[in-house]
Parts: C-alpha cells; sequence; structure tokens
C-alpha cells in the first residue's frame, strides 16, 4: 500500500468526497479505496484527480505534511460517514442542492458563485436524475422573485439552474444571469450578430430591450421549476 494524499488536498481544496467523486466519474465507495490505498493510483487516477483538484498529480504522490496526516487517518471513516449521511430512508441517494439570494446586488460581472448561498435544500438524486444528467454540484436553486416572468414563474417558485449551460447556445430560452450588474431570470436572444442581446419578459407588460452581450453574464439556463399549489 502505497500512501497519498488525495484526502490532504481535497479538504484543502473545501471539497466533499461526493464531490470529488462526481467530478472523476467514480462512486464514493472507489474514492474511499483510493484515498485509503487499497486500489492502486495509476496514471489515468492521478490525471483526473489532478484536474479535479487544480494540481499537479505528482503532488498526490505520497503522504501529505505532518499536519494533513491526520486527514488521511480518519479517511476510513468518512466515506462510511458521507454514505450515511447520502441515504434516505426507503427512497436511496439524496443530495444536497445550493440555494441562492438573488435579491442582493453584487454589482457588474458577478457570477453565480458570487451570490450569497441559504441552507441548501436535499432531494432525492432519483428524482434529479428525472430531468437532469448534470452532477448535483453543479446545479443551483433560487426562488422566484417579481412577476416580469409572469406567468411562467410567479414569486416563490422554486427555480432549478443548470451552470454547466452558462453560453447562449439556445435562442429565447430562459437564462439565469446578471444583466448590467444585476441579477436577472429571463428569456435571451442574440441580435446583431452576436454583439448585442435582446431581454425578454414572458409578463407582456414589461418591454423587451436590448444590451451589448459584455454586459451579459449568463451564470446558467432555467431547467425547471416548483411550485406550491
Amino acid at each position: 500500500m502505497v500512501g497519498n494524499s488525495i484526502a490532504f488536498h481535497r479538504k484543502r481544496r473545501g471539497m466533499s468526497q461526493t464531490q470529488l467523486a462526481e467530478r472523476i466519474g467514480t462512486t464514493l465507495n472507489m474514492l474511499g479505496k483510493l484515498e485509503r490505498g487499497d486500489r492502486t493510483l495509476d496514471t489515468n487516477w492521478l490525471e483526473k484527480i489532478g484536474r479535479a483538484l487544480a494540481i499537479e498529480p505528482r503532488d498526490l504522490i505520497g503522504l501529505p505534511p505532518s499536519e494533513g496526516r491526520a486527514v488521511l487517518k480518519n479517511a476510513a471513516y468518512e466515506v462510511a460517514a458521507e454514505q450515511a449521511e447520502t441515504r434516505s430512508i426507503g427512497s436511496g441517494e439524496v443530495v444536497e442542492i445550493a440555494r441562492l439570494d438573488l435579491s442582493l446586488p453584487m454589482g457588474p460581472g458577478a457570477t453565480v458563485d458570487d451570490f450569497i448561498e441559504s441552507e441548501p435544500l436535499k432531494f432525492d438524486l432519483g428524482y434529479v436524475r428525472s430531468f437532469t444528467r448534470t452532477p448535483p454540484h453543479r446545479l443551483r436553486l433560487a426562488g422566484g422573485a417579481g412577476d416580469s416572468m409572469f406567468p411562467t414563474l410567479v414569486p416563490n417558485d422554486l427555480v432549478w439552474i443548470d451552470t454547466t449551460q452558462n453560453q447562449l447556445l439556445h435562442a429565447d430560452r430562459i437564462y439565469a444571469a446578471s444583466i448590467n450588474g444585476g441579477a436577472a431570470i429571463k428569456r435571451l436572444r442574440p441580435i446583431a450578430g452576436g454583439r448585442r442581446m435582446l431581454v425578454i419578459s414572458d409578463n407582456k407588460m414589461v418591454e423587451p430591450y436590448e444590451v451589448d452581450a459584455d454586459e451579459v453574464v449568463i451564470w446558467g439556463r432555467v431547467i425547471r421549476f416548483a411550485r406550491d399549489i
């Protein structure tokens, strides 16, 4: 068994085992074996994990500095703890999705990760997989605000945002974005050869308006919303 510092670098990045396992396309159980040294850490694993942690693959080889060795000592227990955390009674695996507070202005150029996260919400993974294959850590939730997207969206709708779809590839779809520094959930349409965008509200009382494309930072596409009845 050869020592490695996967767990040390993962924790330094503030990443859970579930998140790292999703990023490298493996199971939580397999990642635990790799961290403990129960499975061979070959070149393929080193490259995948190195990319996910934004470090050189060679930095994963060998034990971490002394202050990080307690991380490895507890790695065997962490897998069991996370597996217990991500199981719901009778429904299988559950995941946490970060919920954002879009009511606070963050200024021009703000990204989706700049916004304050409220308490994450837990969902059955089977439910999430029923409408998207995007990894849960790339999904965000936000509350509907205002009436500019009425009747499509109403206040307090729970809006699902896929942050992997952060380019305007589908005209007239609904996107979450920063427009001139303000958070917005709008339909976007490229115009003037893509140099400008038309910002469209579903509420017929709100007129569409044009903005320069560089004034828009797209965080992701709205792929679903839930509404209380």
